[in-house]
Protein backbone atom coordinates (compact mmCIF):
# COMPACT_ATOMS: atom_id res chain seq x y z
CA UNK A 1 0.00 0.00 0.00
CA UNK A 2 1.63 3.01 -1.22
CA UNK A 3 2.08 5.73 1.63
CA UNK A 4 0.55 8.17 0.57
CA UNK A 5 -2.73 6.34 0.57
CA UNK A 6 -2.20 5.35 4.08
CA UNK A 7 -1.37 9.16 5.18
CA UNK A 8 -4.96 9.55 4.04
CA UNK A 9 -6.61 6.97 6.45
CA UNK A 10 -8.06 7.73 10.11
CA UNK A 11 -5.61 7.14 12.58
CA UNK A 12 -6.77 4.76 15.37
CA UNK A 13 -4.83 4.74 18.43
CA UNK A 14 -7.33 1.72 19.68
CA UNK A 15 -6.69 -0.44 16.37
CA UNK A 16 -3.44 0.49 15.32
CA UNK A 17 -3.64 -2.54 13.30
CA UNK A 18 -6.57 -0.93 11.09
CA UNK A 19 -3.42 1.52 9.70
CA UNK A 20 -0.35 -0.09 9.15
CA UNK A 21 2.09 1.95 7.61
CA UNK A 22 4.02 -0.20 4.61
CA UNK A 23 7.14 -0.34 6.92
CA UNK A 24 5.21 -1.75 9.51
CA UNK A 25 3.94 -4.74 7.37
CA UNK A 26 7.07 -5.36 5.95
CA UNK A 27 8.46 -5.40 9.38
CA UNK A 28 5.43 -8.30 10.29
CA UNK A 29 5.81 -10.35 7.80
CA UNK A 30 9.69 -10.43 8.66
CA UNK A 31 11.23 -13.86 9.71
CA UNK A 32 14.69 -13.90 11.18
CA UNK A 33 16.40 -11.51 13.74
CA UNK A 34 15.00 -7.68 13.57
CA UNK A 35 16.65 -4.21 14.32
CA UNK A 36 14.37 -1.54 14.75
CA UNK A 37 15.74 1.99 15.00
CA UNK A 38 12.52 4.34 14.55
CA UNK A 39 12.04 7.90 15.58
CA UNK A 40 9.47 8.97 18.29
CA UNK A 41 5.69 7.85 17.54
CA UNK A 42 6.94 6.07 14.52
CA UNK A 43 4.58 2.96 15.79
CA UNK A 44 7.56 0.27 16.05
CA UNK A 45 5.67 -0.79 19.65
CA UNK A 46 2.19 -1.44 17.57
CA UNK A 47 4.14 -3.19 15.22
CA UNK A 48 5.21 -5.19 17.68
CA UNK A 49 2.64 -5.95 19.61
CA UNK A 50 0.74 -7.02 16.34
CA UNK A 51 4.01 -9.39 15.18
CA UNK A 52 4.45 -10.97 18.05
CA UNK A 53 0.31 -11.36 19.08
CA UNK A 54 -0.07 -12.76 15.68
CA UNK A 55 2.75 -15.34 15.55
CA UNK A 56 1.05 -16.71 19.30
CA UNK A 57 -1.83 -17.31 17.57
CA UNK A 58 -0.88 -18.85 14.38
CA UNK A 59 2.38 -21.03 15.72
CA UNK A 60 1.18 -23.17 18.17
CA UNK A 61 3.99 -23.67 21.61
CA UNK A 62 5.64 -20.48 21.02
CA UNK A 63 6.96 -18.69 24.33
CA UNK A 64 7.35 -14.96 23.56
CA UNK A 65 8.87 -13.03 26.12
CA UNK A 66 8.78 -9.17 25.91
CA UNK A 67 11.18 -6.71 27.92
CA UNK A 68 12.19 -3.37 28.65
CA UNK A 69 13.84 -1.11 30.77
CA UNK A 70 11.11 -0.34 33.18
CA UNK A 71 7.94 -1.86 34.33
CA UNK A 72 5.70 0.73 32.69
CA UNK A 73 7.32 0.40 29.31
CA UNK A 74 7.23 -3.66 29.26
CA UNK A 75 3.80 -3.51 29.86
CA UNK A 76 2.78 -0.75 27.01
CA UNK A 77 4.09 -3.50 24.52
CA UNK A 78 2.06 -6.41 26.20
CA UNK A 79 -1.44 -4.81 26.94
CA UNK A 80 -0.99 -3.76 22.95
CA UNK A 81 -0.47 -7.14 22.18
CA UNK A 82 -3.51 -8.36 24.38
CA UNK A 83 -5.45 -5.53 22.51
CA UNK A 84 -4.72 -7.58 19.14
CA UNK A 85 -5.75 -10.47 20.33
CA UNK A 86 -8.80 -9.29 21.78
CA UNK A 87 -9.38 -7.88 18.84
CA UNK A 88 -8.15 -10.92 16.11
CA UNK A 89 -8.42 -14.28 18.11
CA UNK A 90 -10.54 -14.02 21.13
CA UNK A 91 -11.55 -17.05 21.11
CA UNK A 92 -7.63 -18.51 21.58
CA UNK A 93 -7.69 -16.31 24.51
CA UNK A 94 -7.48 -18.52 27.46
CA UNK A 95 -9.88 -17.75 30.89
CA UNK A 96 -10.36 -19.18 33.78
CA UNK A 97 -7.52 -19.30 35.97
CA UNK A 98 -5.63 -19.16 33.09
CA UNK A 99 -6.81 -16.20 32.29
CA UNK A 100 -3.86 -13.20 31.05
CA UNK A 101 -2.44 -11.32 33.76
CA UNK A 102 -0.30 -8.02 34.00
CA UNK A 103 2.77 -11.07 33.10
CA UNK A 104 1.78 -13.73 30.92
CA UNK A 105 -0.98 -14.20 28.03
CA UNK A 106 -1.75 -17.92 27.67
CA UNK A 107 -3.55 -19.55 24.67
CA UNK A 108 -5.50 -22.70 24.01
CA UNK A 109 -3.00 -23.43 21.52
CA UNK A 110 -0.19 -23.76 24.15
CA UNK A 111 1.98 -20.64 23.17
CA UNK A 112 2.19 -17.83 26.08
CA UNK A 113 3.42 -14.16 25.99
CA UNK A 114 5.37 -13.37 28.83
CA UNK A 115 6.09 -9.38 30.16
CA UNK A 116 9.13 -8.44 32.28
CA UNK A 117 11.19 -5.00 33.01
CA UNK A 118 14.51 -6.18 32.62
CA UNK A 119 15.51 -3.75 35.52
CA UNK A 120 18.99 -2.79 35.86
CA UNK A 121 20.86 -5.99 34.80
CA UNK A 122 18.48 -8.54 33.70
CA UNK A 123 19.57 -10.81 36.74
CA UNK A 124 15.37 -11.59 38.09
CA UNK A 125 14.76 -13.00 33.96
CA UNK A 126 17.96 -15.64 33.84
CA UNK A 127 15.39 -18.32 34.16
CA UNK A 128 13.34 -18.38 30.51
CA UNK A 129 13.79 -20.46 27.30
CA UNK A 130 11.84 -18.84 24.50
CA UNK A 131 11.12 -18.81 20.82
CA UNK A 132 11.17 -15.55 20.68
CA UNK A 133 13.02 -12.69 23.05
CA UNK A 134 11.26 -8.96 21.91
CA UNK A 135 13.29 -6.01 23.59
CA UNK A 136 11.41 -2.44 23.28
CA UNK A 137 13.19 0.88 24.36
CA UNK A 138 16.77 -1.18 24.33
CA UNK A 139 18.85 1.73 23.73
CA UNK A 140 19.95 2.46 27.77
CA UNK A 141 20.00 -1.23 28.63
CA UNK A 142 23.59 -2.15 30.27
CA UNK A 143 25.18 -4.95 28.49
CA UNK A 144 24.65 -6.93 31.46
CA UNK A 145 21.23 -7.48 30.61
CA UNK A 146 21.61 -8.83 26.96
CA UNK A 147 24.56 -11.64 28.99
CA UNK A 148 21.64 -12.39 30.49
CA UNK A 149 19.37 -12.76 27.64
CA UNK A 150 20.87 -13.78 25.29
CA UNK A 151 21.00 -17.67 26.22
CA UNK A 152 17.09 -18.00 26.06
CA UNK A 153 17.06 -18.39 22.65
CA UNK A 154 20.34 -20.80 21.78
CA UNK A 155 17.91 -24.50 22.36
CA UNK A 156 14.70 -22.97 20.55
CA UNK A 157 17.32 -21.39 18.10
CA UNK A 158 14.64 -18.81 18.56
CA UNK A 159 14.76 -15.31 17.03
CA UNK A 160 15.57 -11.65 18.69
CA UNK A 161 13.57 -8.49 17.95
CA UNK A 162 15.28 -5.21 19.03
CA UNK A 163 14.14 -1.81 19.12
CA UNK A 164 14.53 1.57 20.14
CA UNK A 165 15.31 5.16 19.57
CA UNK A 166 18.70 5.97 19.46
CA UNK A 167 20.98 7.27 22.10
CA UNK A 168 23.92 7.69 21.02
CA UNK A 169 26.69 5.32 19.59
CA UNK A 170 27.65 3.33 22.59
CA UNK A 171 26.05 0.46 24.08
CA UNK A 172 24.67 -3.13 22.81
CA UNK A 173 22.14 -1.29 20.74
CA UNK A 174 24.07 0.33 18.80
CA UNK A 175 26.38 -2.88 17.93
CA UNK A 176 23.68 -4.37 16.64
CA UNK A 177 23.23 -1.91 13.85
CA UNK A 178 26.55 -2.87 12.63
CA UNK A 179 25.85 -6.42 12.86
CA UNK A 180 25.09 -9.05 9.50
CA UNK A 181 22.45 -10.90 11.32
CA UNK A 182 19.31 -8.75 11.63
CA UNK A 183 16.90 -7.48 8.98
CA UNK A 184 17.00 -3.75 9.29
CA UNK A 185 14.11 -1.00 9.53
CA UNK A 186 15.19 3.18 9.45
CA UNK A 187 11.90 4.96 10.18
CA UNK A 188 12.49 8.83 10.36
CA UNK A 189 9.23 10.66 11.61
CA UNK A 190 9.43 12.38 8.05
CA UNK A 191 7.95 9.24 6.87
CA UNK A 192 5.80 8.56 8.90
CA UNK A 193 2.11 9.75 7.30
CA UNK A 194 0.79 10.70 11.18
CA UNK A 195 3.47 13.38 11.37
CA UNK A 196 2.49 16.19 9.77
CA UNK A 197 4.95 18.72 8.29
CA UNK A 198 3.47 21.44 10.27
CA UNK A 199 4.36 19.51 13.54
CA UNK A 200 7.77 18.47 12.92
CA UNK A 201 8.69 21.85 11.99
CA UNK A 202 7.13 23.57 15.26
CA UNK A 203 9.27 20.37 16.90
CA UNK A 204 12.83 21.59 14.81
CA UNK A 205 12.46 25.00 15.67
CA UNK A 206 12.40 24.65 19.22
CA UNK A 207 14.71 21.94 19.45
CA UNK A 208 18.72 21.75 18.37
CA UNK A 209 19.31 20.27 15.31
CA UNK A 210 21.67 17.25 16.66
CA UNK A 211 18.04 16.91 19.71
CA UNK A 212 15.72 17.19 16.64
CA UNK A 213 17.94 14.66 14.51
CA UNK A 214 17.90 11.98 17.47
CA UNK A 215 14.76 11.70 18.41
CA UNK A 216 13.00 13.00 14.77
CA UNK A 217 15.15 11.51 12.14
CA UNK A 218 16.07 8.44 14.26
CA UNK A 219 19.88 9.25 13.65
CA UNK A 220 23.00 8.14 15.88
CA UNK A 221 25.20 10.60 16.73
CA UNK A 222 29.13 11.13 17.99
CA UNK A 223 27.64 14.74 19.40
CA UNK A 224 25.53 13.81 22.26
CA UNK A 225 26.29 12.33 25.09
CA UNK A 226 24.89 11.00 28.20
CA UNK A 227 25.43 13.18 31.11
CA UNK A 228 25.65 10.83 33.80
CA UNK A 229 27.92 7.95 33.32
CA UNK A 230 26.39 4.62 33.82
CA UNK A 231 29.31 4.19 36.21
CA UNK A 232 28.06 6.67 38.78
CA UNK A 233 24.64 5.39 38.29
CA UNK A 234 25.21 2.26 39.26
CA UNK A 235 27.61 3.53 42.23
CA UNK A 236 25.24 5.22 44.14
CA UNK A 237 21.82 3.08 43.53
CA UNK A 238 22.70 1.26 46.62
CA UNK A 239 19.36 1.97 49.18
CA UNK A 240 16.24 0.01 49.96
CA UNK A 241 13.57 2.15 50.47
CA UNK A 242 13.37 0.14 54.20
CA UNK A 243 16.89 1.00 54.92
CA UNK A 244 17.52 4.81 56.38
CA UNK A 245 15.29 6.60 58.65
CA UNK A 246 14.54 10.18 57.76
CA UNK A 247 16.86 11.45 61.23
CA UNK A 248 18.57 14.16 59.02
CA UNK A 249 17.54 17.49 57.31
CA UNK A 250 14.86 17.25 55.20
CA UNK A 251 14.43 18.34 51.82
CA UNK A 252 11.89 17.98 49.03
CA UNK A 253 12.44 18.58 45.15
CA UNK A 254 9.00 18.57 43.20
CA UNK A 255 8.31 18.85 39.20
CA UNK A 256 4.91 18.93 38.60
CA UNK A 257 3.23 17.30 34.95
CA UNK A 258 2.76 19.80 32.71
CA UNK A 259 1.24 19.69 29.40
CA UNK A 260 1.86 16.61 27.41
CA UNK A 261 3.58 14.85 30.58
CA UNK A 262 1.62 12.90 32.75
CA UNK A 263 3.60 12.09 35.51
CA UNK A 264 4.79 14.23 38.60
CA UNK A 265 7.42 13.43 40.75
CA UNK A 266 8.13 14.09 44.87
CA UNK A 267 11.45 13.23 46.15
CA UNK A 268 12.74 13.59 49.54
CA UNK A 269 16.01 13.57 50.03
CA UNK A 270 17.65 13.41 53.96
CA UNK A 271 20.99 15.11 54.93
CA UNK A 272 23.33 14.15 57.31
CA UNK A 273 26.90 16.14 57.68
CA UNK A 274 27.98 16.76 53.93
CA UNK A 275 26.13 13.58 52.30
CA UNK A 276 22.40 13.27 51.13
CA UNK A 277 20.13 10.24 51.37
CA UNK A 278 16.85 9.23 49.56
CA UNK A 279 13.79 8.67 51.67
CA UNK A 280 11.09 8.51 49.75
CA UNK A 281 10.00 8.96 46.17
CA UNK A 282 6.36 9.53 44.80
CA UNK A 283 4.98 9.54 41.33
CA UNK A 284 1.49 10.56 40.54
CA UNK A 285 -0.19 10.18 37.27
CA UNK A 286 -2.99 12.49 36.00
CA UNK A 287 -3.84 14.15 39.02
CA UNK A 288 -5.08 17.45 39.64
CA UNK A 289 -3.56 20.04 40.97
CA UNK A 290 -5.39 20.50 43.96
CA UNK A 291 -4.12 17.04 44.78
CA UNK A 292 -0.71 17.49 44.22
CA UNK A 293 -0.65 20.48 47.26
CA UNK A 294 -2.31 18.62 49.44
CA UNK A 295 0.15 15.85 48.79
CA UNK A 296 2.56 18.04 49.27
CA UNK A 297 1.33 18.91 52.85
CA UNK A 298 0.69 15.52 54.21
CA UNK A 299 4.64 14.85 52.82
CA UNK A 300 5.83 18.09 55.33
CA UNK A 301 3.72 16.63 58.21
CA UNK A 302 5.94 13.56 57.64
CA UNK A 303 8.92 14.98 56.96
CA UNK A 304 9.23 18.33 58.81
CA UNK A 305 11.07 19.85 55.63
CA UNK A 306 13.57 22.60 55.99
CA UNK A 307 13.35 23.62 51.87
CA UNK A 308 10.86 22.47 49.59
CA UNK A 309 11.90 22.86 45.73
CA UNK A 310 9.69 23.09 43.09
CA UNK A 311 9.78 23.83 39.94
CA UNK A 312 7.52 26.76 38.83
CA UNK A 313 7.43 26.57 35.25
CA UNK A 314 3.75 25.73 33.63
CA UNK A 315 1.86 23.64 36.12
CA UNK A 316 4.11 24.51 38.87
CA UNK A 317 3.26 27.55 39.68
CA UNK A 318 -0.72 26.60 40.48
CA UNK A 319 0.88 24.67 43.04
CA UNK A 320 3.55 26.87 44.58
CA UNK A 321 1.04 29.22 45.24
CA UNK A 322 -1.21 27.82 47.39
CA UNK A 323 2.01 26.66 49.55
CA UNK A 324 3.20 30.01 49.34
CA UNK A 325 -0.28 31.26 51.29
CA UNK A 326 -0.44 28.24 53.97
CA UNK A 327 1.07 28.94 57.43
CA UNK A 328 2.80 25.86 57.65
CA UNK A 329 4.56 25.65 54.23
CA UNK A 330 4.98 29.24 53.09
CA UNK A 331 8.64 29.61 54.65
CA UNK A 332 9.79 26.45 53.31
CA UNK A 333 9.05 26.60 49.45
CA UNK A 334 11.61 27.74 47.46
CA UNK A 335 10.87 28.20 43.16
CA UNK A 336 13.87 27.18 40.84
CA UNK A 337 12.04 27.61 37.64
CA UNK A 338 12.94 25.12 34.69
CA UNK A 339 14.69 26.72 31.42
CA UNK A 340 17.89 26.48 29.22
CA UNK A 341 19.19 29.50 30.26
CA UNK A 342 19.97 31.06 33.80
CA UNK A 343 17.59 31.79 36.01
CA UNK A 344 16.26 33.98 38.75
CA UNK A 345 14.07 33.25 41.66
CA UNK A 346 13.40 35.58 44.12
CA UNK A 347 15.45 35.75 47.92
CA UNK A 348 14.91 37.82 50.98
CA UNK A 349 14.30 40.97 48.38
CA UNK A 350 17.43 40.33 45.90
CA UNK A 351 17.73 37.90 43.17
CA UNK A 352 20.08 35.25 42.73
CA UNK A 353 21.36 33.42 39.52
CA UNK A 354 20.55 29.72 39.04
CA UNK A 355 21.62 28.10 35.68
CA UNK A 356 20.05 24.64 35.07
CA UNK A 357 23.15 23.61 34.55
CA UNK A 358 24.01 24.61 37.77
CA UNK A 359 21.59 22.34 39.13
CA UNK A 360 22.38 19.58 37.03
CA UNK A 361 26.42 19.40 37.39
CA UNK A 362 25.75 19.89 41.50
CA UNK A 363 24.39 16.54 41.24
CA UNK A 364 26.87 15.03 38.88
CA UNK A 365 29.16 16.69 41.64
CA UNK A 366 27.57 14.96 44.87
CA UNK A 367 27.45 11.50 42.74
CA UNK A 368 31.72 11.61 41.48
CA UNK A 369 32.10 12.11 44.93
CA UNK A 370 30.54 9.70 46.56
CA UNK A 371 28.04 11.88 48.61
CA UNK A 372 24.23 11.14 47.45
CA UNK A 373 22.95 7.82 47.28
CA UNK A 374 19.96 7.02 46.01
CA UNK A 375 17.52 4.06 45.49
CA UNK A 376 18.13 1.07 43.64
CA UNK A 377 15.39 1.60 41.36
CA UNK A 378 15.47 0.75 37.83
CA UNK A 379 12.87 4.37 37.05
CA UNK A 380 15.53 6.32 38.90
CA UNK A 381 18.31 4.40 36.58
CA UNK A 382 16.12 5.24 33.19
CA UNK A 383 15.61 8.56 34.40
CA UNK A 384 19.20 9.44 34.97
CA UNK A 385 20.73 7.56 32.18
CA UNK A 386 17.94 9.77 29.23
CA UNK A 387 19.97 13.01 30.20
CA UNK A 388 21.78 13.69 27.46
CA UNK A 389 24.28 17.19 26.77
CA UNK A 390 25.92 18.91 23.62
CA UNK A 391 27.39 21.92 22.99
CA UNK A 392 25.22 24.05 20.46
CA UNK A 393 26.73 28.04 19.42
CA UNK A 394 29.33 27.54 22.59
CA UNK A 395 26.39 26.84 25.13
CA UNK A 396 25.37 23.72 26.76
CA UNK A 397 22.53 22.25 26.44
CA UNK A 398 20.97 19.92 28.71
CA UNK A 399 17.91 17.78 27.79
CA UNK A 400 16.01 14.29 27.82
CA UNK A 401 12.84 12.09 26.98
CA UNK A 402 12.23 11.07 30.81
CA UNK A 403 14.23 13.36 33.02
CA UNK A 404 10.83 14.44 35.46
CA UNK A 405 12.06 12.26 37.74
CA UNK A 406 16.18 13.56 37.75
CA UNK A 407 14.24 17.25 37.85
CA UNK A 408 12.84 16.05 40.87
CA UNK A 409 16.04 14.76 41.95
CA UNK A 410 18.31 18.19 41.44
CA UNK A 411 15.78 20.21 42.98
CA UNK A 412 16.04 18.70 46.27
CA UNK A 413 20.16 18.30 45.82
CA UNK A 414 20.06 22.03 45.63
CA UNK A 415 20.31 22.16 49.34
CA UNK A 416 23.83 21.39 50.05
CA UNK A 417 24.55 24.74 47.79
CA UNK A 418 21.47 26.77 49.80
CA UNK A 419 23.70 28.77 52.14
CA UNK A 420 20.44 30.75 53.54
CA UNK A 421 18.02 28.41 54.95
CA UNK A 422 16.83 30.97 57.39
CA UNK A 423 15.81 33.74 54.98
CA UNK A 424 12.06 34.07 54.20
CA UNK A 425 12.30 33.71 50.69
CA UNK A 426 9.01 35.45 49.29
Amino acid sequence: MPATENANKIYDIDKPWLTLDPWQEKYINTEGNCFLLCGRQSGKTAAMSIKFGKRAATRPNSKILMIAYTEKQAYNLFFKTLMYLEAKHQKLICRGKDKPTQHEISLTNGSQIMCYACGLKGEGIRTFTVTDLVIDEAAPMAREVFVSTMPMLSVTKGTLDISSTPRGKAGFFYDCSKRDDFTKFYVSAENCPRHTKEFLKSQSEVMTKLEFAQEYLAKFLDELRQFFPDELISRVMLRKRSDLHPIGKNYLGVDIARKGKDESVFLSLTKRQDRLFQIDMNITKNTFLTESVQRIKNLNKRYDYRRMYIDTTGMGFGVFDPLLDDNETKRKVVSIENDYRSLDYEKGGTKKKVAKEDLYNNLLNLMENNRIELFNEPEISLSLKSVQYEYSDGNLKIFGDYTHIVEALVRAAWCVKDKSLNIYYY
